[in-house]
């Protein structure tokens, strides 16, 4: 966990959703890293234009695609390759607008798919993008184990996977704080898989 007092804007990740990995014959992670930083940099995106990076990451079973403010990170499933260069180069784009956002609008918190990302996805030439795929695929039905509460507006938010840093209500810090982090609207954990009811309050 972050210290409390510092201001954070949390990343929320896209999901996309495989029946199963495949695995084939992929075009280097290099040359995407390098085809990202050109994007970038014909948008004058300053520090994030040397600092972004683009990984395959095998290990990823239930996305297509994620980004990672805080390290600059692009990651894409390998399962993209099935679908050929004109979804790799898509998805990229996809993320790289997630990354720009957020460089964009600094610790400002954002929707993960407002207006902001909209408008980078529109500078990255995918005007029009949808928030989800489109892909022929089905999806696997992940259990939301764990439930945080915020104890200010009542709210109740499920996950599929424990949060690991110090997260806040976005639509309490939005309404009272700026939009900016504020620990009284953290996210507190009140169930998950080892627990059947909710605590009292």
């Amino acid at each position: 966990m972050r210290k409390a007092a510092r201001k954070q804007s949390p990343f929320r990740q896209l999901e996309f959703f495989f029946d199963e990995p495949i695995i084939s014959q992929l075009p280097p992670a290099r040359e995407l890293q390098d085809r990202a930083r050109s994007l970038l940099r014909a948008l004058d995106a300053g520090i994030l234009t040397d600092r972004v990076r683009v990984e395959w990451n095998e290990r990823m079973r239930t996305t297509v695609g994620r980004a990672d403010f805080r390290r600059c990170l692009v990651s894409l499933n390998p399962a993209l390759q099935e679908f050929g260069a004109a979804e790799i180069d898509r998805t990229l784009r996809h993320e790289l607008a997630h990354l720009l956002a957020h460089f964009r609008f600094g610790k400002r918190r954002i929707r993960p798919h407002g207006g902001e990302w909209r408008k980078a996805c529109c500078d990255l030439g995918i005007s029009g993008e949808r928030a989800g795929h489109t892909l022929p695929l089905i999806g696997r039905s992940l259990p939301r184990q764990f439930i945080y509460h915020c104890q200010n507006c009542q709210g109740h938010f499920p996950r599929v996977r424990r949060i690991r840093r110090a997260t806040a209500c976005l639509a309490c810090c939005r309404e009272f704080s700026g939009g900016n982090y504020d620990e009284r609207f953290r996210l507190r954990l009140v169930k998950s898989s080892s627990s059947r009811n909710f605590p009292r309050f």
